[in-house]
């Protein structure tokens, strides 16, 4: 509910619809009715966090909950912004269109490193003291949650509750625990010190660090009877876990503008870069009675007629095809179209092609990652090179025209002629379709290479890892262009700098957060994109707070080093981490959970994949 004052102003910038609410399956409560507010905040534009999965989740459980009122609030675009501080408009939530600074909880979901200029700026814009420690009252409570908070360090000295892991059951009980405190007149710090208690729940306040004369971490410890390790939390059963029956339809055009399914979480395949592929373990699927049955609610109280299979890796799910056979009577009856943008390259079947034609074809995206078959061993793709071309021509016999290929640049043990190779393989990409006999007639084939940066994450078997610097990245991108020679591949490719950046908020530490304040201080925003991120500045700042860059994103760390995310549990084990590490080196690959156990940890949660195999060798 946008208020007077801000409508007045909306004329002026682009996109109003980003900044007033009112949208179908919005959900409004009475305030005399609710005991706690949660301010769900994305750090990001109306059009990338309309588009999040988790949010609409989240949004749609805690609403669930008659004593809880989620709002949804999303960071202003710049126009917006200025206007806001000119006219000393606080930043707001769209359902109420009242202050964040009167909500108990204000929460951040971290996607990518490059928004937490973002989350502070969103506080800052509040009015909210961006530390923790200048937020003394039981209100603005800040928590987060999201792949982020695997390494929350950078950020530990702005958030109350970092959540690990999944969020479903956790948030409720800290929310719980909150009311519970609030109305036995407890302060926050008791409120904090029971909330580190309950398992997922990372508390930075808590913990004491220690560093060597060389800047490496000496010692983590934790205070008031704080855990040493903060286990993460998974939901067991994805049948029973809570999966909304309408989402929020917006009032403007977002970057994926379809109802999304959730159809497992989890990854069997184990990429050696890919953070997501360990952090989700195990894998857990959802029934297609229970897909298709959400699907179709979904679609009724939405209007969308496209549904996108939400995965890691769409064609591991196990009941594909019988899945897409239910999808396709009541889809075809509806004019529902079925998209899976996670395909496999060596799960690219017939079975699944004759699925997804059948209503609407476009392009179709895989990622080789990699151009050589040793880089891909490297990393684990476990995809062969006859694999990719003959999925190619599968899909070109299809009537597919158009390929996307993902790939990475600057991993670890590539050289000029791996990074030659994707050119190469763009070529027989090309190559392909013309040998292929039964092609589209008449038409010409495009193929689009796409090559990111390579950032090592935590929680990988990359995460010692250096990453390129900037000019070696940049010579490997102009190697790759300059081996292309067709104008039937075009190349894309993502900007050097901004991974660098990326790179060191990924593996760094409390150190950071120094950086971080002065960040906000100055105005820092939007980082992740091109029209606002400023290398330059960041560098001067880094000079500026006495930070070397290059400590975190460019060296080499030892095995036996603390990294500064060792306190954290995401279920899989350092020492296996360390195993895949050195097998990469090898060029040796592991097969995945499917084929065999890898012990990578996660056997430990009793479910998935790891509780299949296991009642399988009862």
């Amino acid at each position: 509910m946008v208020s007077k004052e801000v409508e007045k102003y909306l004329l002026r910038v682009q996109k109003p619809g980003r900044y007033v609410g009112g949208e179908l399956n919005e959900v409004i409560k009475d305030k005399k009715d609710v005991d706690v507010r949660f301010a769900f905040c994305f750090p990001d534009t109306y059009e990338v966090g309309m588009s999040h999965l988790g949010m609409k989740i989240l949004y749609s459980q805690f609403n669930s909950v008659d004593h809880i009122w989620c709002e949804r609030v999303f960071a202003p675009w710049v126009d917006m912004e200025e206007i806001m501080i000119k006219n000393n408009i606080p930043l707001y939530a769209l359902e109420s269109g009242d202050p964040v600074s009167d909500f108990d909880f204000i929460g951040f979901t971290l996607q990518y490193e490059l928004s937490f200029t973002n989350m502070l700026n969103m506080l800052k814009l509040s009015n909210i003291p961006i530390y923790s420690r200048d937020r003394r009252e039981m209100k603005n409570i800040v928590v987060a949650g999201g792949p982020n908070t695997c390494n929350p360090e950078p950020i530990a000295d702005f958030v109350d509750i970092f959540f690990i892991g999944e969020g479903e059951e956790v948030d409720l009980e800290v929310i719980e625990l909150f009311r519970q405190c609030r109305d036995q007149g407890k302060t926050k710090d008791e409120f904090l010190q029971l909330a580190a208690q309950i398992e997922g729940v990372y508390v930075p306040s808590l913990y004491e660090v220690e560093y060597n004369e060389d800047g490496t971490i000496k010692s983590f410890t934790p205070t008031h009877n704080a855990p040493a390790v903060i286990h993460k939390r998974i939901m067991k059963n994805m049948d029973e876990s809570f999966y909304p029956d309408r989402f929020v339809v917006p009032l403007i055009e977002i970057v994926h503008d379809r109802a999304i399914q959730e159809m497992l979480r989890g990854c069997i395949r184990g990429c050696r870069f890919c953070q997501a592929g360990f952090i989700y373990r195990p894998v857990r699927e959802k029934s297609p009675e229970t897909i298709r049955r959400q699907c179709r609610e979904l679609c009724a109280n939405t209007g969308y007629d496209e549904v996108s299979l939400s995965s890691l890796s769409s064609s591991d799910y196990t009941q594909i095809v019988p899945l897409l056979e239910q999808m396709t009577d009541w889809c075809r009856e509806e004019k529902v179209s079925v998209s899976l943008p996670s395909l496999r390259v060596d799960g690219f079947t017939d079975d699944i092609m004759n699925r997804i034609k059948t209503v609407r074809k476009s392009g179709l995206t895989f990622a080789p990652e990699a151009g050589s078959q040793r880089m891909r061993d490297v990393i684990n793709k476990n995809v062969q090179h006859d694999e990719l071309m003959q999925t190619c021509s599968t899909a070109f016999a299809g009537g597919w025209t158009t390929i996307k290929l993902y790939f990475m640049i600057g991993l670890p043990t590539e050289t000029m002629d791996d990074v030659k190779a994707i050119a190469d393989l763009g070529q027989e990409v090309v190559n392909t379709y013309y040998e292929t006999p039964n092609r589209a007639k008449g038409k010409s084939v495009r193929v689009t290479l796409s090559a990111s940066s390579f950032v090592p994450k935590p929680f990988t078997p990359f995460q010692w890892e250096p990453q390129d610097t900037i000019p070696v990245l940049h010579e490997k991108q102009m190697h790759l262009k300059d081996n292309i020679k067709t104008k039937k591949i075009s190349f894309h490719y993502h900007d050097a700098d901004t991974s660098f950046v990326e790179a060191v908020f990924a593996r760094g530490d409390r150190k950071l957060c120094k950086a971080m304040a002065l960040a906000c201080e100055r105005g820092f925003h939007f980082d992740g994109w091109n029209d606002c991120f400023d290398f330059d500045a960041w560098m001067a700042l880094f000079e500026e707070c006495g930070i070397d860059p290059a400590f975190y994103a460019n060296r080499r760390r030892s095995f036996d080093e603390i990294l500064p995310w060792d306190h954290i549990d995401c279920g899989v084990t350092k020492s296996f981490l360390l195993k895949e590490c050195k097998k990469a080196y090898q060029n040796i690959t592991t097969p995945h959970c499917r084929q065999q156990c890898s012990g990578c940890g996660a056997a430990k949660y009793g479910e998935g994949v790891c509780f299949e195999k296991h009642q399988n060798m009862v």
